[in-house]
């Protein structure tokens, strides 16, 4: 992956800058601002550009308020006094990886940085105190065989909470993680990798031909029986409970759900109350064809009145405590069927509309999938506004709950 610079390129070894400028402005000014950069170094040329670009901004100021600009008058980039050789390479790898994790907690949320910030671990344990320019092809190949060995509650226990790669393949007992997971993890330090290729501090990424060899079916859920969801329903459990009801009823998944605010409930007079699932301050969404209008059964409209009437719905649940109290309900009914999760309120309610005789793309557009309905929903998706209020109204309400 080769460093980019904005207006910049590499010919030759030296970094070069162009950049147009307005088409009105090029029978004043010609066509573009050329100008050597004087160095290989692409941290020199980072900042020189960015002082050609502020000279290039008072060009333009100059010449759109009429005054005179001479177009042969050179940029004249002066070079830093005792400017530092970076050598690339010669940093840590631990130092690196604290700066990446930094930038990568500003820009994801907390689920999406906590797996990143474990697999960047992961390979700092092994590696953090080597040269990120020592690292070799063959060490790649060693990180993932190791990988493949960790077992399938790694870094779920308090007690391996601090433990390093090594130490958690020795702790590993049972079976392994998945294929999945494992693919996971490497991309994760892949892109760790290519962030440092990307900065200058790497010339080329290690795990760039290095794959994950494990194959593995993606994991399925079952769908909820009728059964199933009346005694779930029956536990009556006061943390959960009403965000089931809510999932079982509207086919949201679980972060849809406990990322609910109250700005996002919309009322729609007769047609009732309608939960438009959109990214917020909570959560963002999984696909662009997540965000929705989803109408609000008329058996959650009493659940509306118990729940607060500003900010987050369910202002002290999130995914993992869903997740695990749901696991705890489970148990207690004796459900030990595989592929029981909480994900499966989603396909209990898939379910429901198929054998309300609902139309598998008109499912899909309250759900929140992508419509599988032929080979050309793509033309379909352009052409087509969508399915009616009314009719997803009268597609939620076919689905109920059975007696608790």
């Amino acid at each position: 992956m080769s460093v980019r610079i904005q207006y910049a390129y590499l010919k030759q070894q030296t970094w070069l800058y162009r950049r147009n400028y307005p088409k009105e402005l090029q029978a004043v000014l010609g066509q573009a601002m050329k100008q050597s950069l004087k160095t290989g170094d692409a941290r020199v040329a980072r900042a020189r550009a960015a002082e050609v670009n502020a000279k290039y901004e008072e060009v333009i100021t100059k010449a759109k308020a009429g005054q005179v600009v001479e177009k042969s008058s050179p940029v004249v980039v002066t070079p830093p006094v005792f400017s530092p050789v970076v050598i690339v390479g010669r940093r840590t790898v631990k130092e690196l990886a604290r700066l990446y994790l930094n930038r990568r907690s500003n820009e994801l949320q907390h689920g999406g940085f906590k797996s990143v910030r474990f697999s960047v671990g992961l390979f700092v344990s092994a590696y953090g105190s080597r040269a990120i320019g020592s690292i070799s092809r063959e060490e790649a190949l060693a990180f993932v065989r190791k990988v493949a060995l960790l077992g399938r509650h790694t870094g779920k226990s308090w007690r391996t909470r601090d433990y390093g790669l090594d130490r958690l393949v020795e702790a590993s007992r049972g079976g392994t993680i998945s294929a999945r997971t494992q693919r996971r993890t490497v991309s994760q330090v892949g892109h760790f990798l290519d962030w440092a290729v990307y900065e200058g501090e790497l010339t080329v990424n290690p795990f760039s031909t290095v794959r994950v060899e494990a194959k593995g079916r993606n994991r399925s859920y079952a769908a909820l029986t009728d059964g199933e969801v009346g005694g779930l329903l029956a536990l009556n459990d006061p943390r959960i409970g009403d965000v089931l009801v809510f999932c079982l009823l509207t086919g949201m998944r679980a972060g849809e759900a406990v990322g609910l605010v109250r700005d996002d409930l919309v009322w729609k007079g007769n047609l009732g109350w309608f939960a438009w699932i959109r990214p917020n301050e909570v959560r963002s969404l999984k696909t662009d064809a997540a965000e929705r209008l989803i109408p609000l059964h008329s058996t959650l409209t009493p659940l509306l009145a118990n729940l607060p009437r500003e900010g987050r719905l369910f202002p002290d649940l999130s995914v993992s405590i869903v997740t695990k109290r749901f696991a705890s309900l489970r148990a207690t009914l004796g459900l030990s069927r595989p592929g029981v999760v909480f994900h499966s309120t989603r396909k209990w309610f898939v379910t429901q509309c198929e054998r309300a005789g609902v139309p598998e793309h008109f499912t899909a557009s309250i759900v929140g999938h992508q419509s599988a309905r032929s080979e050309n929903r793509m033309t379909y998706g352009i052409y087509s506004a969508g399915i009616s209020d009314d009719q997803k109204r009268e597609i939620v309400e076919k689905v109920g709950l059975p007696c608790r």
